[in-house]
């Protein structure tokens, strides 16, 4: 019998692409203006390495279902793993909710259709019922969902930044291109986007379960997410340029910037609609990769009394987290609801404050992530790893503590105005923020009731107490 064929390294790079690549935080990423070069650089090597290799250990090492969660739980305990749980899940709502304010308005741009706040409401509700019906399905995770949405997103972006090339030529750059706008300033508004470029390497953690399918994960894992990173990094920049080149980075617009940008450069032309409507396809395929994840992560949560027992309840002829998705499809109508108050700070950059919210949740989830893995790595040293970080003592203690820190300073920057300019623009974020926060810790208390004890993570003698019961069962 032959050896097993097994995946080539080009398709775990593609795969790490469809997943993680998403083209509406592009134009976020885009209004920090050129010194988002400078920040991709540096998030890639103080963020994006330490994060990805240690995904990569505790991805090849854990088989579990809960995954991330987990990891936080075997780490740190069901405290943390509540918390973690619920971050996971609400950023998912307030993500379908974010997406879904963008149909109206490019629906408009592309076509002329006017439509009112309710009509523009309804719209919305259609895009977030849509989505929850397509979670009801394993196809919502499939490879044609997956791939197929990648593509297209893949398309448009490398479009944008051929069209930024093209316009560039024709009339100039819209910003200063001296040497100078590439670093670091004192603006402190650019800070509130710097969460998307990291938002942009969240999960990479889904190659770790390619592991059985590779010639060589210990190899192949680490390349594929630096590679992945900065492939990644690059379409997104690409982007960027195109979106820079048409509109000056202090009028980018958070939410159509994209659309904007592409529209200033060709006009209402067919092109200028096609790439709407694709940006629009690519907006189902984001929700419906994730949906599947997000509702099973949820699911087992509340198998283990971190979320409340409602997400638990599976379809019995499919087997599907059914109800976690109708809970999603609820809270982000409820959500999108708020838009019927008539408060100027709200209706306006309904998409950045919903999407921010979304940010910094998914962030938060990967925040207890790193004590977790110092703690496994303390506690469960006999455990065969697949793949394990070349980092010890000191070394690695900076590599789990300095993107730990990054992911709570970005939150921050993300949701506190941090000059008077900023008020208006983040003290409804901030308030959700602290609102939803204080929601998730009566999550966790009331769900904690249905569970016989708190579990407090691993101990070096249970750890060797499931090894010797996972040894017995094989």
């Amino acid at each position: 019998m032959g050896e097993k064929k097994g995946l080539s390294f080009l398709t775990v790079i593609s795969t790490v692409i469809c997943v993680v690549f998403v083209c509406e935080a592009a134009a976020p990423a885009a209004a920090i203006g050129n010194q988002q070069f400078f920040w991709w650089i540096f998030l890639i090597l103080t963020f994006l390495i330490p994060y990805g290799l240690a995904v990569a250990e505790l991805g090849t090492t854990y088989d579990s279902e809960g995954g991330i969660i987990d990891w936080i739980r075997d780490g740190l305990g069901d405290k943390w793993a509540a918390r973690a749980s619920y971050y996971y899940w609400v950023n998912y709502p307030f993500w379908i909710a974010s997406l879904s304010t963008l149909f109206p308005a490019v629906i408009n741009m592309a076509f002329g259709i006017e439509f009112t706040t309710v009509t523009g409401l309804l719209v919305e509700l259609a895009f977030t019922w849509i989505v929850t019906f397509m979670s009801f399905s394993k196809v919502s995770d499939s490879e044609i969902i997956l791939n197929g949405g990648a593509i297209i997103k893949v398309i448009v972006a490398v479009l944008v930044g051929c069209l930024g090339i093209w316009f560039a030529s024709q009339n100039g750059f819209a910003n200063d291109m001296s040497f100078q706008t590439f670093l670091p300033s004192g603006d402190l508004n650019a800070l509130s986007y710097i969460s998307i470029i990291i938002f942009n390497f969240m999960g990479f953690e889904v190659i770790c379960t390619m592991t059985g399918d590779m010639k060589d994960p210990n190899k192949d894992i680490p390349k594929a997410i630096i590679l992945g990173g900065v492939a990644i990094a690059a379409i997104y920049l690409f982007a960027g340029f195109g979106i820079g080149a048409a509109i000056p980075s202090d009028q980018i617009d958070p939410d159509y910037g994209m659309i904007v940008a592409v529209q200033a450069m060709v006009g209402d032309s067919i092109l200028f609609k096609a790439v709407c409507v694709a940006f629009l396809v690519t907006l189902f395929a984001n929700m419906a990769s994730w949906s599947f994840g997000v509702n099973s992560a949820a699911a087992y949560a509340a198998k283990t009394g971190n979320m409340p027992k409602a997400f638990g309840k599976m379809n019995p002829k499919t087997g599907m987290p059914d109800q976690a998705a109708i809970i999603n499809g609820v809270v982000a109508s409820l959500v999108l609801c708020i838009q019927l108050i008539p408060i100027e700070a709200i209706s306006n950059g309904i998409f950045w404050m919903l999407f921010g919210l979304s940010v910094v949740f998914l962030l938060l989830t990967y925040v207890p992530m790193f004590p977790a893995f110092m703690n496994l790595r303390k506690n469960d040293p006999n455990r065969e790893r697949v793949y394990k970080l070349p980092f010890k003592g000191v070394l690695l203690k900076i590599a789990m503590v300095v993107p730990m820190v990054e992911l709570i300073a970005v939150t921050i920057t993300t949701v506190v105005p941090l000059s008077a300019a900023e008020v208006d623009g983040k003290l409804p974020k901030l308030i959700g923020f602290i609102v939803l926060l204080a929601i998730g810790e009566v999550v966790r208390i009331v769900s904690a009731k249905d569970r016989d004890e708190e579990y407090m993570g691993l101990t070096p003698e249970l750890a060797q107490k499931r090894l010797a019961e996972e040894a017995a069962a094989e």
